[in-house]
């Protein structure tokens, strides 16, 4: 069953029609619109049971709701940049959070500190303070009006230097928020892939080789010269949910360590270094070229070497809108758990139909973009072949699917809801 959560600031109109679970409102489709109208100031997170990102919200969001209905008034949206007053709120704010950024404004009614405040305005997940007080100024050797952004890794600080405008303190920010190597794992997957950073390179290497630390360090150095443009990103080689990731790349474990570089505009593009070595020198070089426009596009003709077929923004409208085939496509996210679940099926269905040439698999970005072309082709239903092949599958393949289902909904009734 998919659940209305609501956080609202104001007296429950009817506890006998909405009940409440530790401070929040559980809504469901019989009483969502009326709790929209009895309540003008709300909070809804719209919540799935199985999702682990849920799961780790569900604790905060209810000490929000708690923290809200304590007050007893319509909800309270904090300003942008809240206030220091002194030494010691400064180091608290440092301490509580992974990123924070301090203004340091003599003059709170400047230009300068009117643009930081309208920076402040666009970024939700990092807090901005602003302080005057000379002992602050003192503490952190601030000497004139200036903006830090403090952090718990790599460097710890970083100071802005340049004019103080809201589209340059954004750049800044968004250029040091984020590790000079972000390693990927299900926690920090939306930050990777829903930042504005579009190129990503990233080393595919096992955490226990022995020269793990070496390499890493020789990652992390050519990092420091492409903030900003391109993400450095480290996948743990040995973690099997990292495999299919491997599988896009056409990598097999053995032959990491490696290099890859890939573009998530419009369409994805993936490159692949001349030199295998991982230097910092031959990293930043086949950086540079990419940011020159230098680099060659990796080469496709291993894209069908397996049953499951590979396909990228080249050879996405060749191969899947060729209208003498059908096609049957899995968009997948290597984040999500129902696609880690369902590729065992999927690479024997691939199996199954690997010497038909009415199918082809597709493994892609999963985007809007992508699904609207794919409809839009003529894809009727899927693509997948008219008969009754789907009973030919394992009853025990099936299962596995389900029985996966049934452990993540934490025995949650499903209210006829599909996840898409």
């Amino acid at each position: 069953m998919l659940k209305f959560l609501l956080i609202c600031t104001l007296a429950v109109a009817s506890r006998a029609e909405i009940t409440e679970e530790e401070d929040v409102l559980v809504l469901k489709k019989s009483n969502f619109d009326e709790a929209l109208k009895a309540h003008p100031n709300i909070l809804v997170e719209f919540y799935a049971p199985w999702c682990g990102h849920c799961k780790a919200l569900a604790p905060e969001y209810a000490k929000a709701a708690g923290m809200l209905k304590s007050e007893g008034s319509a909800v309270r949206l904090g300003p942008a940049v809240a206030p220091l007053a002194g030494v010691t709120e400064a180091e608290s704010l440092i301490a509580d959070n992974e990123v924070a950024v301090i203004g340091f404004f003599k003059d709170a009614e400047s230009a300068g500190a009117k643009a930081y405040e309208k920076a402040a305005e666009a970024i939700d997940d990092i807090p901005f303070a602003i302080t005057s007080d000379d002992a602050v100024y003192s503490k952190f050797e601030v000497s004139k009006d200036s903006v830090v952004l403090f952090k718990k890794f790599d460097e710890g600080r970083n100071t802005f230097d340049g004019e103080l405008t809201k589209e340059a303190l954004l750049a800044f920010v968004k250029a040091n928020q984020l590790p000079l190597v972000i390693e990927f794992t299900e926690q920090t997957a939306p930050k990777i892939f829903g930042g504005d950073i579009k190129s990503h390179i990233l080393m595919f290497l096992p955490k226990a080789a022995s020269d793990f630390q070496d390499k890493m360090d020789q990652f992390k150095k050519a990092a420091e010269g492409f903030k900003g443009r391109i993400l450095f990103i480290f996948i743990d080689s040995d973690v099997d949910d990292n495999q299919r990731i491997l599988e896009f790349f056409g990598l097999k474990k053995e032959e990491c360590p490696a290099i890859r570089l890939i573009t998530l505009e419009d369409e994805m593009t993936k490159y692949k270094p001349e030199n295998d070595a991982i230097t910092a020198e031959s990293i930043t070089s086949f950086c540079t070229l990419f940011t020159e426009g230098k680099l060659k596009v990796t080469s496709l003709k291993d894209w069908d070497k397996n049953p499951v077929k590979v396909l990228v923004g080249k050879n996405f409208e060749e191969v899947a809108f060729d209208s003498s085939k059908n096609v049957f496509v899995e968009f997948y996210a290597p984040w999500c758990g129902h696609c880690k679940q369902l590729a065992p099926i999927w690479e024997k269905l691939g199996e199954k139909y690997k010497d038909s040439a009415d199918v082809i698999d597709y493994n892609g970005e999963r985007t809007l973009e992508g699904f609207t072309k794919f409809l839009e082709s003529g894809g009727k239903e899927g693509g997948a072949p008219a008969g009754d092949d789907e009973e030919e599958l394992d009853a025990d393949d099936l299962d596995d699917v389900e029985e996966g289902q049934d452990e993540d909904s934490d025995g949650e009734e499903d209210d006829g809801h599909d996840e898409l």
